[in-house]
């Protein structure tokens, strides 16, 4: 039977008394109290190894629990966790099943564990969504370009990222602390890329310098790059989702790095780009490759860089004028505007199904459709 509701801490203090000063014989004294002998005997044990302590309530929690995960693992998550601070369950998960550990949680579990320890915040929770995505089939199909928004480091200098993606496999082709976003900046660090990893067959970027230039749709730098043989894209005006690939890397890089310290100069920033680029294309789990890394789905293009392209040939009876400086070609003795980014090249009019409407075309590229028409 239970201790009496009124007081059990008085009811047992007063028992162990009476048991130890009085020579009363023990299953007298406990039937006088409504328990057993084996709970008399238990608290008169708890007394002897702990004093008074002894007889307060005890937790009914269970001393183990067959299904919560090992302690080692559950030290390993969070450790990995510390490592990747923005890391989820399922990145957990795959990253320590591809180092070689067994008997991994599932993503839930470790998803609780974070909740547990305090490293998941509900409003970041409840950001996830699914989202349908859209690729090309093959790696250097297209790679996506652009700036991160440019920030201040600590020898007053800013640094403006420029981020290279793969479309297919999302690799990281290239992530450089630039010191501003001029043409003369960018072009040799991209001739690096395409000595490294070849050339891609096309390029996605928007509008802005140093590959767009309002009023005038190419620059000469997107002229450098057709002439390469890189078809260029330029994403819808104010449509920075056009670029989705790219933007979602830029809110990775800004969560994983540029939010969590500061730098002291461009090195540093290019220092800590380096390695945390390491880590987004041979360690980090990507949700949209089920859980693959970029690495494991990319390989570089068949299409090597040439130092110094093939001369620009339209083929035989092709119509070829060369652009004036101003950006103007000559057509049956009237002046028609190309663009100046094409200053001193060839390009090639080639009719089209409609009379009288022409297309232009710089190396393989069509730059512009006339009407010759219109007076």
């Amino acid at each position: 039977m239970p201790w009496k509701e009124c007081s059990p801490m008085s009811q047992r203090r007063e028992f162990v008394t009476i048991a130890l000063l009085h020579d009363r014989p023990f299953t007298e004294l406990c039937d006088a109290y409504g328990i057993s002998t084996k709970t008399g005997y238990k608290w008169l044990g708890r007394h002897r190894e702990q004093g008074p302590a002894g007889l307060e309530d005890r937790s009914r929690c269970p001393h183990g629990s067959p299904n919560r995960t090992p302690e080692v693992m559950e030290q390993l998550v969070l450790t990995l966790r510390q490592t990747h601070p923005a890391w989820g369950g399922r990145k957990l998960r795959r990253r320590l099943t591809d180092l070689g550990y067994t008997r991994v949680p599932v993503p839930s579990t470790i998803t609780e564990i974070l909740r547990r320890n305090g490293l998941i915040r509900p409003e970041e929770s409840a950001k996830r969504q699914a989202l349908q995505r859209f690729e090309r089939e093959e790696p250097n199909a297209l790679w996506q370009m652009d700036f991160k928004g440019d920030f201040a480091v600590e020898s007053a200098e800013r640094c403006y990222p420029l981020t290279v993606l793969d479309d297919h496999s999302r690799f990281s082709v290239g992530l450089q602390a630039c010191p501003d976003q001029r043409a003369n900046t960018v072009r040799p660090l991209l001739t690096e890329l395409f000595r490294r990893y070849g050339l891609p067959w096309a390029m996605l970027m928007d509008n802005g310098p140093p590959w767009g230039h309002e009023g005038d749709f190419y620059t000469r730098f997107a002229a450098w790059l057709i002439r390469l043989g890189v078809t260029v894209i330029h994403s819808r005006p104010y449509h920075p989702q056009t670029l989705g690939k790219d933007e979602r890397f830029h809110r990775t890089l800004k969560h994983e790095v540029l939010s969590r310290e500061s730098f002291r100069d461009l090195v540093h920033c290019q220092l800590r780009f380096d390695h945390w680029r390491e880590i987004y294309n041979h360690q980090r789990p990507h949700d949209s490759l089920q859980l693959q890394v970029p690495a494991a789905r990319y390989r570089c293009s068949s299409r090597p860089f040439l130092e110094q392209p093939e001369p620009i040939d339209y083929g035989p009876g092709a119509l070829v004028r060369k652009v004036q400086h101003n950006g103007e070609i000559s057509y049956r003795n009237r002046y028609l505007m190309v663009g100046r980014a094409f200053h001193g090249y060839p390009v090639a009019l080639r009719d089209t199904d409609v009379d009288g409407v022409m297309d232009i075309y710089f190396c393989h590229q069509r730059i512009a459709t006339l009407d010759v028409r219109t007076p």
